[in-house]
């Protein structure tokens, strides 16, 4: 049987990546988009073009209350498309970035990232169990900020502190199910997260270069197939880690 993903904020960045990676596995690729409807199509367009069967729906992740009514577009959408009643894979990957000085960030910042990176990730998760199959697997985002310290990223990087920290919750959790949950943290990236602070500013990417062992900013294609391959059946076993992406930043 076809595995099928669902990925949220693929419509762009890390997530576009994934949904591409996973589809030239093979995988059929449900994903969410928050405001870029062109982009979300021309995304779904590419996966097609790959062979895939797709669909996307807009969502915004920060927002619990909408939930509820996510879950029952996509439980008709499996039924519709794939005449199934669940999925395989859940990707919590959807995110904004925000630098400002701890002694600078307001509530409203926090609260944001908060609702987004860890709230959301809780209640969806929660509210995708019964549509996610026994024996699938999760994979949640974090950053390589979660081990080392950036000034300016310290709400943020405790947002996915607490992602690694629910990532094994839930694989203790889920494990009778046959569900394996880890947690990804990929490095400095070069996408247009936080603004495209690291694909366009010079002295920003000369300086994660710098402190990366292997002497470069990453790029999408690191991430996206590593996904993939931990979503993989060669990794069925993994399960409850933190896997570092990031060509060994901080070392």
């Amino acid at each position: 049987m076809t595995k099928i993903a669902l990925i949220t904020g693929a419509s762009r960045g890390l997530g576009r990546n994934t949904a591409l990676a996973l589809a030239r596995q093979g995988v059929d690729v449900i994903f969410t988009w928050h405001s870029k409807k062109d982009e979300a199509e021309a995304v779904a367009a590419e996966i097609a073009a790959l062979g895939r069967k797709t669909a996307h729906f807009q969502l915004d992740t920060g927002k619990v209350a909408g939930f509820a009514a996510f879950a029952q577009a996509l439980k008709a959408e499996l039924g519709k498309t794939w005449d199934r009643e669940n999925f395989d894979f859940l990707v919590n990957n959807a995110g904004i970035g925000l630098a400002r000085p701890f002694a600078e960030t307001s509530e409203a910042e926090f609260d944001t990232l908060m609702n987004i990176h860890l709230k959301g990730v809780f209640f969806l998760t929660q509210a995708m169990l019964p549509l996610l199959a026994d024996g699938g697997r999760i994979v949640n985002l974090s950053s390589g900020l979660s081990r080392f310290s950036l000034p300016g990223m310290s709400a943020y990087a405790a947002m996915k502190g607490g992602v690694e920290v629910l990532t094994r919750y839930l694989a203790k959790e889920l494990g009778g199910r046959g569900i394996a949950v880890n947690t990804v943290a990929p490095g400095a990236i070069e996408t247009d997260f936080g603004g495209g602070r690291t694909r366009d500013n010079k002295q920003m990417n000369d300086f994660v270069a710098s402190v990366t062992a292997l002497g470069r900013a990453g790029l999408p294609d690191d991430i996206g197939p590593a996904i993939a391959s931990v979503l993989s059946e060669s990794n069925r076993w993994v399960n409850a880690q933190r896997i570092e992406i990031s060509g060994g930043m901080f070392v």
